[in-house]
């Protein structure tokens, strides 16, 4: 059976397959709905079903609660359509005109160690594509495991590139990751999908806070490159976090940036540095600094990238403090789950 799925307000449409999970159908046929884990441990794709029926494969009860579900929530990501035709109720996360979600091989041409635990990882993709800064790649391994990551670089203005940069640190028992740092090399080739997400520059001439966590601060390197590139000059401070000196890994590089841009402020950040790391800059948590340093928040724009705690926690006490929910923009690092262990 295939099922027909009406998104609303937009009124966009998608057929999805037999078996096929509403959110991979989605975005086959570009029709982005919001997402983080793709694999019903985050809940940020949960959204109202108005009418028909779906089928819920395994999911954490924190991204939907049989409470919810009773009341007429889904995951699309877990998700399998049971009747004919389905409406939901959603905000599409990009506009018809963002460059189009396409599913292409990529071979790796530079493995670079940039922290003990960080890889930059720089492929060449089969054919050149458009995306935004903020965008993400999902990316498979040849033993099909698949995970999400930020792009670290931007094409030339309007145009296209095949020369892609990741940032990806290694998590402890991530099946990703380990199978990368212990036996990737140049050559391999990925298959990859995108670009995905909405996370990008808001337009306007508001000041700007980026505040990234360890890796999350891959797109904000992206959108600092963009707004190099085109000359934007709005009042940016950029606050990077991170537990150590060394995971902020790309210092150097960020301090160019404001060598060569007036308008660019940086704030580095460390948690929880050692005696012989000598640190003797901000200490804390990030998102703390921001609030410390008390901008004017209404008249502010923010755009955060980490973890889903340091995102939650942004947004929580950036809107209390008064920033305007409309003016906070983010992107969290949702892991995937944990291998479901077999029924006894």
């Amino acid at each position: 059976m295939t099922s027909t799925i009406t998104v609303q307000p937009s009124g966009r449409s998608f057929t999805a397959a037999e078996g096929e999970n509403l959110l991979d159908a989605a975005l086959r046929q570009s029709v982005l709905l919001p997402f983080g884990c793709q694999a019903g441990a985050c809940g940020v794709c949960k959204c109202r079903m108005s009418a028909g029926s779906v089928q819920h494969g395994e999911h954490l009860p924190k991204a939907l609660s049989i409470d919810e579900e009773k009341a007429g929530w889904i995951l699309p990501c877990v998700a399998r359509a049971a009747s004919p035709a389905i409406v939901l109720e959603s905000r599409l996360v990009a506009d018809k005109n963002a460059p189009p979600i396409r599913q292409f091989a990529a071979r790796i041409t530079a493995l670079e160690r940039l922290a003990p635990d960080v890889l930059r990882v720089r492929l060449q993709a089969a054919e050149a594509l458009a995306w935004r800064a903020g965008q993400y790649l999902r990316c498979s391994l040849p033993d099909g495991t698949r995970r999400g990551y930020s792009l670290a670089n931007i094409p030339p203005a309007g145009g296209t590139s095949a020369e892609l940069e990741l940032h990806i640190r290694r998590v402890a028992g991530g099946q990703f990751t380990s199978q990368l740092f212990e036996s990737a090399k140049v050559g391999d080739q990925w298959q990859v999908e995108g670009p995905l997400g909405s996370f990008t520059l808001a337009p306007g001439n508001a000041p700007a806070i980026l505040l990234a966590s360890g890796t999350g601060f891959a797109p904000i390197k992206a959108i600092i490159e963009l707004m190099r590139a085109s000359g934007d000059t709005r009042p940016t401070t950029l606050y990077w976090g991170g537990r150590r000196p060394q995971d902020l890994y790309l210092d150097a590089w960020v301090r160019e940036q404001c060598a060569a841009m007036p308008n660019l402020r940086y704030v580095p950040v460390i948690s929880d540095a050692l005696p012989e790391d000598g640190w003797s800059g901000r200490s804390g948590f990030v998102h703390r600094a921001v609030l410390e340093d008390a901008p004017d928040w209404a008249a502010s724009q923010v755009f955060v990238c980490g973890s889903p705690v340091v995102v939650d926690a942004a947004r929580s006490d950036f809107i209390a403090a008064g920033l305007p929910a409309t003016s906070f923009f983010a992107d969290a690092f949702t892991p995937a789950p944990p291998p479901q262990k077999p029924a006894q």
